[in-house]
Order: C-alpha cells, then structure tokens, then sequence
C-alpha cells in the first residue's frame, strides 16, 4: 500500500538503510531477535513453573531461601 511505500522511502531516504530491502532484511533480523529473547523469557517461566519451590505459599518459599542463606552464610 502507498502508506507502507511512503514510510519505507522515508526511513531509506534518512540515510539509514541503501535500499527497501535493506529496511526489511533489519526489520526482519530484529523481529527474530525479538522472538528469541521472548522464547528464553518463556524458557525461564517453565523452569520456574516446574521448580518444587512452586509448592510453597510465597511467604513460605521466601522464608525458606532466606533461612538456607542464613545455614550456609553463619558466622
């Protein structure tokens, strides 16, 4: 569509990128970066979804990690 051309042109013509297919590949490699880092963040969730520490009620869970601080930090 013109809007599309329009923009594409203008992002060009700011020096940026030496042609529309070099605005795409960019926009193309951050989309796919976009998508891995979402990936690790959804990678992480499950971890932590799966973790037995999930068991506990919040307050729990947070008294435990603090009090296995305390056991292996004693002086």
């Amino acid at each position: 569509p013109d809007g599309l051309k329009a923009w594409t042109d203008a992002r060009v013509s700011g020096g940026r990128f030496s042609s529309p297919s070099d605005y795409v590949r960019d926009l193309i490699r951050r989309d796919q970066d976009a998508a891995a880092q979402l990936q690790w963040l959804q990678d992480e969730l499950d971890k932590g979804l799966a973790s037995p520490t999930l068991d506990l009620d919040p307050r729990a869970a947070i008294d435990k990690i603090i009090a296995e601080g305390r056991a292996t930090h004693a002086v």
